[in-house]
């Protein structure tokens, strides 16, 4: 069963040097409080997998995983689109930022096969594209006339999750879009953290509510909601 613990327990278990994968669009279904603490303690070397680099607000809170990117904590960063902050573009540029961009249909579907466990995924985007020399496009095949990329899987050491309902058990129920990516990744991981957004007792949720069953989380984030 997953263990409950507080949002700065949670940032402690992630260590210079790791993968991480972040749940949210453009911030929507990202583990805030855990985001925050990770910020806090400066934590670097990272690699980072999330949708997008989420952004800053026009009142200069930080939105989402965009303080991770202002602090310059991660070494490389796999996402799908990063136009929102200015940021990844600029260390993009100026080289302190290793940023490998993935189509979104893609980025989905190898994070599926990096939990399924299977061996790539075959995709006719990007054919013809600049993707085609790409690190994760493994190589090419021809199926009926039609030419495919091979694409590698996603894993790593962390999923961050946010979920709207969690049971004590670890079982997720997701808040509309803010669902997202993080199914996906609560598969593709070794360890799995899930923010909660309402932390109830085991058999309050709807069996048929249940997105990401409690077997896939190791650990439960709880600090009374939101800050």
């Amino acid at each position: 069963m997953a263990k409950i613990i507080t949002s700065k327990e949670a940032a402690a278990l992630i260590k210079s040097g790791d993968s991480v994968m972040f749940g949210g669009f453009m911030g929507c279904g990202t583990a805030q409080n855990v985001v925050n603490e990770l910020a806090k303690l400066g934590t670097d070397n990272l690699t980072a997998m999330c949708n997008d680099g989420a952004k800053t607000l026009p009142d200069g809170t930080f939105y989402g995983i965009s303080e991770l990117i202002h602090n310059k904590q991660f070494k490389k960063f796999y996402a799908t689109h990063i136009g929102l902050n200015p940021e990844v573009g600029q260390q993009m540029n100026d080289g302190s930022l290793e940023v490998v961009l993935i189509p979104q249909g893609s980025f989905a579907e190898m994070l599926r096969a990096g939990g399924a466990g299977l061996g790539g995924v075959i995709t006719p985007t990007g054919v013809g594209t600049i993707i085609e020399g790409y690190e994760y496009v493994q190589g090419k095949v021809n199926y009926d006339g039609v030419d495919y990329l091979i694409l590698k899987p996603l894993k790593a050491d962390f999923a961050v999750l946010k979920g709207y309902k969690v049971d004590k058990a670890g079982n997720i129920c997701y808040h509309g879009t803010a669902r997202n990516f993080n199914p996906m990744m609560a598969t593709a991981a070794k360890t799995v953290i899930v923010e909660a957004e309402n932390l109830v007792e085991i058999g309050e949720l709807d069996p048929d509510n249940i997105v990401t069953p409690g077997m896939f989380v190791d650990y439960i984030v709880y600090d009374g909601g939101n800050k």
